[in-house]
């Protein structure tokens, strides 16, 4: 490596990061498995309640109930569908205007429930029009208040990991290992040193570039190639990595910032305490509309060194915030190898 080749890795790698400018983003999100049947479970236990205010027998609320939900149910799923299928309009509005918008849509999807229970019942009964408009309106503005809830509280999840991946990657013992790698390279392979520096580059890049809430898997594989490569110059044979990446699951959407913890928990946990070493396997399948996700590591003796869980927590919380009922994290010990297994949509 030339002595410009070296001073020009090391200015890549402290070049200074601009941020992108902050855009409008959707406050709330409707297009969710979990968000629809939480939906419609409150809706029903509301119309349940409701029905009792009118009714003094079993037989009667039997009766007030079913007509109350053949009002309620199309009402609540119009309006799920109506803002799931506006969802990039949304995004372009302020965040006011998208909670307006949110409660004068469920004004309009009952004013539509109550057509269809008009039609059934008949041209003689009166129909509530204004109540069925306010009922929509008052539980559309419950369900946006949740889901804006729901999304700030992704926000301080994202911050925190952003931060503990920031503090990993200038953390003086892995800096310093991975510099002084480098500098050891520099004489006896140039051309592996330029690569560490260059994978060193991309995670700096990587942790601190302003990253949105979801990213494709393919690209938490590629920061997650660069870390586990200057890994492999540091710890040699003693790391042994292999990936079993499907090009079909590259699509599927994660949070950012989600697989590099797991694989350098891998390395902590399973090459470090140990003299032979470790092996390491990252794998990716895209199975029908699930994609699995596995990261797994060897262990000493089959006991690992105890650690406080904190990016095990951290990535289980992000995925549950970002996919609902759709995404599963388990992680397990058996016969001294460890894995973490997660599945999230394709």
């Amino acid at each position: 490596m030339k002595d410009s080749q070296l001073l020009s890795a090391f200015q890549e790698l402290s070049r200074p990061v601009v941020l992108p400018p902050k855009k409008e983003n959707l406050i709330f999100d409707a297009c969710q498995v979990g968000v629809v049947l939480r939906a419609v479970l409150f809706v029903e236990a509301v119309v349940a309640v409701g029905a009792l205010f009118f009714a003094d027998a079993w037989l009667a609320w039997i009766q007030r109930f079913a007509l109350l939900s053949a009002a309620a149910l199309p009402g609540v799923l119009g309006w799920l569908v109506l803002t799931c299928s506006a969802k990039r309009l949304l995004a372009r509005l302020p965040s006011a205007a998208q909670q307006a918008t949110g409660v004068a849509l469920g004004a309009l999807s009952g004013l539509y429930g109550c057509a269809l229970v008009a039609l059934v019942v008949g041209q003689g009964a009166p129909v509530p029009w204004l109540a069925s408009a306010l009922a929509g309106a008052l539980v559309s503005a419950v369900l946006v208040a949740v889901l804006v809830l729901r999304a700030k509280g992704r926000m301080p999840a994202d911050t925190t990991a952003r931060l503990a991946e920031l503090q990993a990657r200038i953390r003086p013992h892995f800096l310093f290992n991975s510099l002084n790698s480098a500098i050891a390279l520099v004489r006896e392979d140039p051309a592996k040193a330029e690569s560490l520096l260059e994978d060193l580059s991309e995670l700096f890049r990587h942790a601190l570039v302003a990253k949105a809430d979801a990213v494709t898997l393919a690209e938490e594989v590629q920061v997650a190639r660069h870390y586990m490569a200057i890994e492999e110059i540091r710890f040699g044979e003693r790391l042994r990595v292999e990936w079993a990446i499907d090009p079909r699951a590259g699509s599927a959407k994660v949070p950012a910032l989600f697989l590099q913890p797991l694989v350098e928990n891998a390395v902590k946990h399973g090459v470090e305490p140990s003299p032979t070493g470790a092996e390491v396997k990252i794998t990716t399948q895209r199975r029908g509309q699930v994609v699995v996700i596995k990261v797994t590591n060897t262990v000493p003796a089959g006991q690992g060194k105890p650690g406080n869980g904190v990016a095990l927590e951290n990535v289980r919380d992000r995925l549950r915030l970002l996919h609902d009922v759709q995404a599963q994290f388990q992680t397990a010990l058996i016969e001294g190898v460890y894995q973490v297994r997660m599945e999230v949509p394709a």
